[in-house]
């Protein structure tokens, strides 16, 4: 699946260093673009020119309850109003992580609204492509020709692979700890779209979603789709939501990294074992 510089001024030595108040958000900053960077996968027909797949799961994902609110206290520090967060949020992030991946979603505007817009897409059934373009790989997708039919080039499933290992860094405790601390605005952001849930049933939806997502092991053939992009040839696959079907291009090593961590962040997060789907081995 093909899943935004700002300069800061510093404020001499009278704030404290970011990194001594709150160690845990050089990690915990993961769970802002956790969804985003998986969000972002065109499979482009800019390509050049194997035959079953393995499918462990194509089971779409049901209703979620959230029985208790996710995440325990956050740390007490001040927040602005949600239209103002975008610079506190630069501020504590570039001074703790330089990550290229991390720097490119900051380039952005509006960062909390467009995590939360692109969570809600992702349990919709929408893409969340038009709210992290910035994040797109910059190599091109490629497909291979094999007896008449066109598969996947394994060589694609490697331009995320930096994307993976920049979730597989992220603290889970960490990264639930920075959900607590930015709810107030989440939820905001949540409410302004008039979804009629809490953002943390949405959420939590999200992470159940991706977590359902198939591992595609050995060759995974496609078909032109539009003229411009490719589709998968199984329709199972092809009926899967936007955001599966984003994570499973990135490659079954890709998809598992990213769904392990994401494992990690829901029970960190307080949800159940019982409420997600069996790991995948």
């Amino acid at each position: 699946m093909d899943l935004h510089n700002v300069e800061l001024e510093k404020q001499g030595e009278l704030p404290p260093d970011p990194a001594r108040r709150y160690p845990w958000l050089w990690v915990g900053i993961g769970i802002v673009i956790v969804l985003l960077i998986v969000g972002y996968v065109v499979m482009s027909r800019r390509a050049e020119t194997s035959d079953r797949v393995n499918v462990t799961d194509v089971t779409p994902a049901g209703p979620s309850t959230t029985e208790r609110p996710l995440g325990g206290e956050g740390d007490d520090i001040d927040l602005p109003p949600l239209g103002q967060t975008d610079a506190i949020t630069r501020d504590l992030v570039r001074k703790l992580s330089s990550h290229p991946t991390v720097a490119a979603w900051l380039a952005g505007d509006n960062l909390l609204r467009s995590f939360v817009a692109a969570t809600n897409n992702v349990v919709s059934s929408r893409s969340p492509v038009p709210h992290v373009r910035r994040l797109a790989p910059s190599e091109p997708f490629r497909v291979v020709e094999r007896g008449g039919n066109t598969f996947i080039d394994s060589r694609s499933y490697a331009r995320y692979d930096r994307i993976a290992d920049a979730v597989a860094s992220v603290d889970a405790a960490g990264a639930a700890r920075l959900y607590s601390t930015l709810k107030p605005r989440l939820s905001e952001a949540h409410d302004e779209l008039g979804s009629g849930t809490s953002f943390d049933a949405t959420f939590e939806r999200a992470l159940v979603l991706l977590l359902q997502t198939p591992v595609l092991e050995g060759p995974v053939r496609v078909e032109p789709k539009d003229g411009i992009t490719y589709g998968y040839a199984d329709p199972r696959l092809e009926a899967l939501a936007p955001a599966q079907k984003q994570l499973l291009r990135m490659g079954p090593r890709n998809t598992k990294v990213i769904q392990a961590k994401l494992r990690e962040i829901a029970t960190a997060l307080g949800i159940e074992e019982s409420r997600l789907p069996a790991a995948t081995t």
